[in-house]
């Protein structure tokens, strides 16, 4: 399952991309927010990663007005590695090499098309196991990487 959650600000980009992923068969839950009524984006941000981190979701989709500050509030949030990413080669690397696990867009700096390829991409794209990037990984987790 993917959590998929915005504010006011990505509501709309929220809307497509849950078209989208019901028209590829992906299963996906919308936590919120429902309507283009200001909202705090700090707490969906909260609500996916938690879904994220308890594994009830795969993958998060987080959407704010720029993507900006949604990303940051998940990225607080320790096992969180989310990714905000406005073109698909962002969203195939951070997938191989950072191994994310949340997608961050920006409901009024990506258009709905080119949002629906970054998705599918980051969906998609497999981590690529390599010892390099799993050792980065470690490292961003606070674990020792040997390095001196």
């Amino acid at each position: 399952m993917i959590a998929v959650a915005s504010d006011h600000g990505g509501f709309d980009l929220k809307q497509e991309v849950m078209a989208f992923l019901e028209e590829k068969g992906y299963e996906y839950k919308d936590f919120g927010c429902y309507d283009k009524k200001s909202v705090d984006y700090p707490d969906y941000a909260r609500t996916v990663a938690d879904k994220v981190l308890s594994k009830e979701a795969e993958f998060g989709i987080l959407i704010c007005g720029t993507g900006i500050g949604i990303s940051i509030a998940a990225n607080r949030i320790p096992g969180i590695r989310a990714a905000l990413c406005s073109e698909c080669f962002s969203a195939q690397a951070t997938r191989e090499h950072n191994n994310a696990n949340i997608l961050a867009l920006g409901g009024r700096t990506v258009g709905p098309e080119v949002a629906k390829k970054i998705v599918e991409t980051f969906l998609e794209t497999p981590f690529s196991q390599d010892e390099r990037h799993q050792r980065r990984i470690d490292g961003i987790e606070g674990k020792a990487s040997g390095q001196q």
